[in-house]
Order: structure tokens, then sequence, then C-alpha cells
């Protein structure tokens, strides 16, 4: 007997025995898990699902897709080239059973997506989140008289003679004049 199921988006056509490679799935090695969304077993066919039918398998391991590359050239204009890798997360799972009554009582964890697993079910430590918002101090606080004491008054005084260099002898700057220039008597109007 086979059966058609729906995960991750896609459609898979299955009999006992099966190894799939399918979307990366919230379970661990060893785990069974089942499959409730089935449109088709045997000659039974959902509208669009199976009522309480389903397809039990054992996870074997979390994996890794092939390489993809993706490539862009702009040849006019801009000349301009962009390579971008990616590999899909999958999971391998092996089919053990396949279900037409009695999915819904089996007690079998139903098979759900990494990225729908609410944080509170996941398996890895999950970082707090941690609020940077700056709390404002009460003005209680804030209002403190400004105490000025002759210790403090004097320690501003004093300049900070270790951390200054001392200063190099200038030498004097040649000034340069121009050289007087004679003017020329007035002519006499007559």
């Amino acid at each position: 007997m086979f059966a058609v199921m729906k995960t991750g988006g896609k459609q898979y056509r299955v009999q006992s025995g099966d190894v799939l490679r399918v979307e990366k799935l919230a379970a661990n090695a060893g785990e069974t898990i089942q499959f409730n969304e089935v449109l088709m077993v045997g000659a039974a066919i959902g509208t669009p699902l199976v009522e309480d039918a389903g397809v039990q398998a054992e996870v074997i391991d979390q994996i890794k897709g092939p390489k993809l590359i993706n490539f862009v050239k702009r040849r006019r204009k801009h000349s301009s080239k962009r390579t971008k890798g990616h590999r899909q997360k999958l999971t391998l799972v092996r089919i053990k059973d396949i279900l037409e009554k009695g999915a819904d009582k089996s007690g079998v964890k139903a098979a759900m997506g990494a990225g729908s697993v609410p944080y509170s079910e996941r398996s890895e430590p999950v970082k707090p989140i941690v609020n940077k918002a700056v709390k404002a101090k009460p003005a209680a606080v804030k209002a403190k008289p400004a105490v000025v004491t002759a210790k403090s008054a004097s320690v501003k005084a004093k300049p900070a003679a270790s951390k200054a260099k001392p200063a190099l002898a200038k030498k004097p700057a040649a000034t340069k004049t121009k050289p007087a220039v004679a003017k020329k008597p007035a002519a006499k109007k007559e």
C-alpha cells in the first residue's frame, strides 16, 4: 500500500521502507515521528486531507543538501558580479508504517518543521532577549546638592605637571621685509 503525504511544502509518494530527504524537521536521530497531512492512502482520496490517516517514520539523521551556487553577472553598464552559495538543511527519514485509521490515537509525536517549533519545546538552549532601553532614574536620586570642599578646590587648581611635555625653544622666525621703494617725485604742474 502507498500514501501521498505533504511536508515542507512538497508532496511525496511513499511506501513502507522508503528513505526520504525532507525539509528540516524538529526531531533528533532515532525518534519516531508521524506525518498527519496525508492526501491519499491506497484508494482513499482526501478532500484535501484524509481524516485520521498518518504516516509514521523514523528519523535517521539531520543532513545538509548539495551546495548550490547562485552566480549573477550584469553585463551592460554595471559590470558587477555576485556569487552566493547555499546548502539546504534536510532530515533523512525512513517510512515505517502507513495508517489508514487511528493516527490521532497513536501517541506518536507529530512531524513539525524546525521553524514552527515554539522556543519552550526546543532542545537547543534559548538565549534570553536583553532589553537595552535606558531606565530613567528617580527624581530624588538626580537632585543632589553640590558640595565643594577646600581640598577638592585645591586639587582642581594644580596643573598636571607630569603629563605636560616640556616646551621646546623655538627659533625666531626670519622676518621678510620688502625693500623700501623710493617714491617718484610728483610731476610739477605749470
